[in-house]
């Protein structure tokens, strides 16, 4: 085939996110799109990319992200951009950036985005996306509204029940955002700001998905002990609403709940025939969130990732800080507040069962902002396709690269990429699966990966040589 193309990348294997067997082909972009994939000798490009021994899959789409301010702080999105990542779905566990006017002091865990509020500054999500558009990232952004945000928004309160009027005002506020390019709905009931709210209040702030075709996220009421009960509330607010539910970063935490993914999976898989229901995960057996005692009592090891009053200690173990200031555990998170931290609460078997369960999508759930970060931010992709297939054959490179591009357009209502083929958007991750690997680690999070030879996002480069490019290509992704 001949013709005169923008970018070719020439000589890879081609893995195009389907699960389908890899092939040998060269992939020719054109205005931002796959124009043609096949033998292409006699092609030329402005630009050519040689992937020989290299592996040609789609970008991949971080189904979990919390990068609402990184797009705007940070557009290289290098820790995104460094392991692959071509489009994020931002406005996770119920918090989003918007919409929040300008002085409203944030609480936990929104200042997880944002400690000192000045990010929140948006009075309107429309606002949000237009400055997203006027100031493009590298990476492409699917964004979700907060429910957590709308309360803070709509209540003086946040320890109880949202009444009626608070109720009518945060569903104007997700209709308003759901019109703006929102593509649904997140909760976080985990999470002190929401978890008073009731299964009824949810469903009737979220009523505006259905017509505006909305999905629902959820960082679910209970991971734990009442984790069964949390998936069939999930369950139901979907059935309700008739929309599609996404269970963010599925896992069983704590010691006493070891192994109970033999539990959950076999529940979610029977819903799922009979309603739409996706997952996602990260693989680590460590979660990162606020710092706080309850959440300490059910891990085995706690790293703290930030403290205001105590900076200092940020990367340090919480039994360490602990006989350094000469106090109780109880004493000395009152002492690190506000403050993040890292958990280490899950077994390894779940993880690799959640991982290998056929419907689970990969995302980070990592926290851009905090001084130590959960390695990953900056490690999920390639450790899923180093460590997990390539290292333990938990599953085949072709089903690896599905459950991060293919499954997760599928998911979310991508209509036009996840996939490399022809028409779609030419968003496109070059990598080595001999070396391709995390090199983050706990103890350094801030590394980029191994083995990610070319980003492609909308058809120009954002990642080559180790190093982010410059361009800034990104778009705003909208459901089918």
């Amino acid at each position: 085939m001949t013709g005169h193309f923008d970018l070719l990348i020439r000589g890879g294997t081609v893995v195009d996110g389907t699960r389908a067997p890899r092939f040998a082909a060269d992939v020719a972009v054109r205005n931002g799109r796959i124009a043609a994939l096949g033998d292409l000798e006699g092609a030329r490009a402005a630009a050519e990319i040689d992937a020989t021994g290299k592996i040609v899959a789609p970008g991949f789409i971080d189904a979990h992200t919390h990068d609402d301010r990184l797009l705007l702080s940070d557009p290289s999105m290098a820790p995104k951009a460094s392991q692959g990542v071509t489009t994020v779905v931002a406005g996770n566990c119920g918090i989003s950036l918007a919409p929040m006017p300008a002085g409203v002091k944030p609480p936990p865990p929104l200042d997880l985005l944002d400690e000192s509020g000045a990010w929140y500054r948006f009075p309107s999500f429309a606002a949000y996306v237009e400055e997203l558009r006027a100031k493009p990232a590298a990476t492409n952004a699917a964004l979700l509204v907060g429910h957590s945000t709308l309360r803070v928004q709509a209540m003086d309160h946040l320890e109880r029940p949202a009444n009626a009027k608070e109720i009518a005002r945060m569903r104007a506020l997700a209709d308003e955002a759901l019109a703006a390019g929102a593509i649904g709905v997140s909760t976080g009931l985990w999470y002190e700001p929401a978890s008073a709210a009731t299964t009824e209040e949810v469903i009737e702030v979220c009523r505006p998905l259905a017509a505006r075709r909305g999905l629902y996220c959820t960082h679910m009421r209970d991971e734990g002990d009442h984790v069964m009960a949390s998936l069939e509330e999930t369950f139901r607010i979907g059935r309700e609403l008739g929309v599609p539910v996404v269970v963010s970063h599925h896992k069983v935490m704590g010691k006493a709940n070891h192994g109970r993914s033999v539990e959950t999976l076999p529940l979610i898989e029977a819903r799922m025939r009979e309603q739409a229901i996706g997952l996602d995960c990260y693989p680590y057996c460590a979660s990162s969130t606020i710092l706080t005692a309850s959440r300490v009592d059910v891990a085995t090891k706690v790293l703290v990732t930030w403290s205001k009053p105590h900076p200092e200690f940020a990367g340090l173990e919480l039994a360490e800080i602990a006989r350094n200031m000469g106090l109780s555990t109880a004493d000395t998170i009152a002492k690190l507040l506000p403050a993040g931290a890292i958990y280490f609460s899950m077994d390894e078997a779940d993880v690799q069962r959640i991982l290998a369960f056929e419907n689970t999508m990969v995302g980070s759930d990592g926290l851009p902002h905090d001084a130590a970060p959960h390695p990953r931010l900056w490690g999920t992709f390639p450790r899923v396709l180093g460590h997990y297939a390539r290292g333990l054959g938990l599953f085949p490179l072709e089903t690896a690269v599905h459950k991060m591009t293919g499954l997760t357009a599928k998911t979310f209502g991508f209509k036009d990429r996840g996939l490399l083929k022809e028409g779609y958007a030419a968003d496109i991750t070059v990598f080595d699966a001999g070396t391709v690997d995390e090199a983050a680690t706990f103890a350094r999070p801030i590394q980029p990966a191994r083995g990610i030879e070319a980003v492609i996002v909308n058809g120009e480069a954002i990642w080559r040589e180790g190093k982010a490019t410059g361009a800034r290509p990104g778009r705003i992704v909208s459901r089918r």
